[in-house]
């Protein structure tokens, strides 16, 4: 008989809630191609809340849902007051990404995710067999979304929907989930009791929103249903499927910390991993540097924290959640349980840049004729070639991460 986790016993931590703002939006459009883009929220009253709802349903009743299971849907639904405030959280850069990681990668995780590997080895070697993305990263996910299963939210899914959608809180985005979660109900897909999880709509324990569940979510264990409430091997296999549908690459690794030769001129982002070899790169571990492939000179911090060379694996990664500190969590709890070691340099303790300011560079950047690939404030590897260009524009180093001295820098330009 499958093994089911057990009942919710705590409400999601704040950062899994915050991190579903980003989470399983794939910004190549994977998942969802709206808009990341934040208008000014609007309170609601319930009035105002009730005429949203009716507003929906023409579009609703076009895509095959009835009106009995819309009705059923939104009965006696009101709007989520506690919501306003969530949208304004920030987790990943309310601290020094050093700390966070600390905070995320602790050796209770450690050892809770390696328990949970081996009580699920049998359906970690067949999802592994069958989608190549590594058992460990598929725990690390796991344990970093919903501590294993045991931190999945207690919010009404739809009514979060419906309430960020109703107060313009990146509405065409809400608008669509809440439209996927009656397309779900519509064709039974999900029960209506089902659709609980974070405050942002994230749902079960790999925290799918509505659309990633029609797209990603799989049928482990092959009792009829994609159960990613109950089921750990669902869970396990949505990950993996997610992940791999992404371009997961099994022949890669994410990356690893690295050791830069004195001089090296970190202007230089890209190259293949002879091509770092060559240059006098070598691995923080002492392992050997050699792999298939390319790979990305990543300073999370800037040159005066840790280094790693980060392949497409990395970038995968990040199509789960855009934050680069949520995913060097991932990465490091599963290095970890490999019996991996931690990050051996010294983190600096600046804060990360606010989104604000984040978008405040990105406009500036375009303002100057620089290639921007998003005006959001998500800082792909891209983005940080472009700002390598700026640093070295203005006689900074160019490492390619954002800070306000570059924005204040190129602001006088």
């Amino acid at each position: 008989m499958r093994q089911r986790t057990g009942r919710l016993i705590r409400e999601t931590p704040l950062f899994v809630a915050a991190c579903a703002l980003t989470l399983l939006f794939p910004f190549a459009g994977v998942a969802a191609a709206a808009s990341m883009a934040q208008p000014a929220t609007v309170a609601i009253d319930s009035t105002t809340f009730q005429a949203f709802l009716e507003g929906i349903w023409p579009e609703a009743q076009s895509r095959g849902v009835s009106r009995a299971v819309f009705d059923a849907t939104f009965a006696a639904m009101t709007p989520d007051a506690a919501l306003a405030p969530l949208t304004r959280s920030q987790p990943e850069f309310a601290k020094p990404i050093g700390a966070y990681l600390a905070s995320q990668v602790t050796p209770a995780r450690v050892a809770a995710g390696n328990a949970e590997g081996a009580r699920w080895a049998s359906d970690l070697s067949a999802i592994e067999n069958r989608y190549g993305v590594p058992r460990s990263i598929l725990v690390a996910v796991w344990g970093l979304e919903t501590n294993y299963g045991a931190s999945t939210g207690r919010k009404d899914v739809v009514r979060s929907l419906a309430t960020l959608a109703a107060m313009n809180y990146r509405p065409t985005l809400y608008r669509a989930e809440l439209l996927a979660c009656l397309d779900l109900l519509q064709k039974g897909d999900v029960r209506r009791q089902d659709l609980v999880g974070s405050w942002a709509g994230a749902m079960g324990q790999p925290q799918f929103m509505p659309s990633s569940f029609v797209k990603y979510a799989v049928d482990q264990d092959g009792d009829g249903r994609r159960d990613i409430w109950g089921s750990v091997p669902d869970t396990l296999a949505s990950i993996a499927n997610f992940l791999r549908q992404q371009g997961y690459r099994p022949d890669r690794p994410w990356g690893f910390e690295v050791k830069l030769p004195q001089g090296l001129d970190v202007a230089i982002g890209r190259g293949s991993f002879a091509d770092w070899a060559a240059r006098g790169v070598t691995r923080a571990d002492g392992s050997p540097l050699q792999s298939p492939g390319d790979a990305v000179l990543f300073f999370p911090a800037g040159a005066s924290g840790p280094a790693f060379l980060v392949t497409e694996n990395f970038e995968v990664l990040k199509t789960y959640n855009f934050s680069d500190a949520y995913v060097l969590s991932v990465a490091q709890l599963a290095d970890r349980m490999e019996g991996g070691a931690t990050i051996k340099a010294a983190w600096p303790t600046a804060v990360p840049m606010s989104r604000p300011d984040r978008i405040a560079l990105q406009t500036r950047l375009v303002a100057l004729g620089f290639p921007v690939d998003n005006r959001e404030g998500r800082i792909s590897l891209a983005l940080r070639d472009t700002i390598r260009l700026a640093q070295a524009r203005v006689k900074m180093v160019p490492d390619g991460n954002p800070t306000s001295a570059l924005l204040r820098a190129l602001s006088s330009q």
